[in-house]
C-alpha cells in the first residue's frame, strides 16, 4: 500500500542547478519539505541562491547555495565534490539551466550555437558524468532533466538551438537510464509547458500570452510548484519504477 513514506526524502541529497528562482527554486524547495539535504545552485546571482538556501533552513531543512557556471565542466566537478563532501553523497540531480535567445536558424552564428548548446545540452552531461559515480557508489540514485515542450513537438519557430538541445536531454536521460539501471539509477525527463514564472518576454514574442493560455484544455498558466510535483515523484521511491521516461506539465496544451 502506497503511503505518505514512499514520497519522503528523507536521508536524500540533492542537486538542482538554477534554483535560484522559478521552476529550479519551486524543485529545490520541494525536495527539502520532503526531507532531503538540498544544494542549491545559480551561476551570477549569489544573493539569489542564497536567500533560497537560507528559506530553507529558516523552514527548518538543510541547504547550501554553491555559485557555479554549469556550462563549466570544472566548475560542476567542483560543485558535485563540495556537495559530497558537505552532505556524504549525492542521491538527486535536477539539470534546469537554460537560455532561450528568439533567432531565426541563419541569423544563428556558431558562437551562438555552441553557447546554447553548452548551456541547455552539455551541461545536463557535465553534472551526470560528475554525479554518477557517487550514486553508483550508494546503489540508487535519480537525475532529472527539465526540458521542454519545443524539444517534442517542434511547436516554436526561431529557436532551432534550443529545440536541439532540449530534445538532446530526453535521448541523453534514456542513454543514462538504460545504462546505469542495473546500479538502480534512474533518469527521467520533465516537460514544461505554459508555466507562470518570471521571464524575459522579448524573448517569446512569437508566443502570444493569452493566445497560449486560450489554448490551455485547463484554461491557465501552470505553476512551479506543479512542475516540481513530478520532479518529486520521480526523485521519490513511489517513482522508482519510472526510468527513461518523459512527464509532460502542460494542462494538456500539447498531447503526446
Amino acid at each position: 500500500m502506497l503511503t505518505n513514506a514512499d514520497f519522503s526524502l528523507e536521508g536524500r541529497v540533492a542537486l538542482v542547478t538554477g534554483s535560484g528562482r522559478n521552476i529550479g527554486r519551486a524543485v529545490a524547495e520541494a525536495y527539502a519539505a520532503a526531507g532531503a539535504r538540498v544544494v542549491v545552485n545559480g551561476h551570477k546571482d549569489r544573493d539569489a541562491i542564497e536567500a533560497v538556501a537560507a528559506g530553507i533552513r529558516e523552514r527548518g531543512g538543510e541547504a547550501i547555495a554553491v555559485l557555479a557556471d554549469v556550462s563549466d565542466p570544472a566548475a560542476v566537478s567542483a560543485m558535485v565534490a563540495e556537495t559530497v563532501e558537505r552532505f556524504g553523497g549525492l542521491d538527486i540531480t535536477v539539470s534546469n539551466v537554460s537560455v532561450r535567445p528568439y533567432q531565426a536558424f541563419l541569423d544563428i552564428s556558431l558562437e551562438d550555437w555552441d553557447r546554447v548548446i553548452r548551456t541547455n545540452l552539455s551541461s545536463t552531461f557535465f553534472l551526470a558524468r560528475a554525479a554518477l559515480p557517487h550514486m553508483i557508489a550508494r546503489g540508487r540514485g535519480r537525475l532529472i532533466h527539465i526540458s521542454g515542450m519545443d524539444g517534442f513537438f517542434g511547436n516554436v519557430t526561431h529557436r532551432a538551438h534550443n529545440v536541439t538541445a532540449k530534445a538532446g536531454m530526453h535521448g541523453l536521460a534514456k542513454a543514462i537510464a538504460r545504462e546505469f539501471g542495473p546500479q538502480g539509477i534512474t533518469a527521467n525527463t520533465v516537460a514544461p509547458g505554459p508555466i507562470d514564472t518570471e521571464r524575459d518576454w522579448t524573448q517569446y514574442v512569437h508566443q502570444e500570452r493569452e493566445q497560449v493560455r486560450a489554448g490551455v484544455p485547463l484554461g491557465r498558466y501552470g505553476g512551479v510548484d506543479e512542475v516540481a510535483g513530478a520532479c518529486l515523484f520521480l526523485a521519490s521511491d513511489a517513482g522508482g519504477y519510472v526510468s527513461g521516461q518523459v512527464i509532460h506539465v502542460n494542462g494538456g496544451y500539447l498531447m503526446a
